[in-house]
């Protein structure tokens, strides 16, 4: 490596995601991928929210590591009026927050409303949980925490 490119070190991935964020105009601090969340959660540099509903949690799986706020509640999803207090709560709001859903559209949600309330380092985690839909209607096959092989476990 050249001392010229010494001097000036690769951006963190967080840098990185705020600067896509900025560029695309985001709400939000930025979206990290699945691996780059666990990175950051497993050396302690980030608190990772999950946002899923309680019986998605537990039925499908979750990350040990993982706070829980629910953005909505129940199998009809209705919006959880209490997400900005619990999420105070339970996360102090300078930490690097980073949501987390099954897909990663209510996290991105989640984390314009926290941004909203005071955390400003809050990032979603693209892909979410189970990734998009395939071609088959199912998740799992097309991105996601589990998908990429993170740690997760389920009830």
């Amino acid at each position: 490596m050249s001392a010229v490119l010494a001097e000036f070190p690769r951006p963190t991935v967080l840098e990185e995601a705020r600067q896509r964020a900025r560029d695309g105009q985001l709400p939000f601090a930025g979206s990290l991928s699945p691996v780059d969340a666990w990175a950051l959660t497993r050396s302690g540099q980030a608190v990772l929210v999950d946002v899923r509903t309680a019986e998605e949690r537990k039925f499908v799986g979750h990350v040990a590591e993982s706070v829980h706020v629910p953005w909505a509640t129940g199998t009809s999803l209705t919006r959880n009026p209490r997400f900005v207090r619990e999420l105070e709560a339970k996360v102090a709001k300078p930490a690097v927050v980073l949501l987390l859903c099954r897909s990663g559209k209510r996290s991105a949600a989640a984390a314009e409303a926290a941004t909203k309330a005071g955390f400003l380092q809050a990032f979603n985690v693209s892909e979410g949980f189970e990734g998009e839909l395939d071609a088959q209607g199912q998740r799992g096959h097309a991105g996601g925490w589990r998908f990429h092989g993170l740690p997760w476990i389920q009830d």
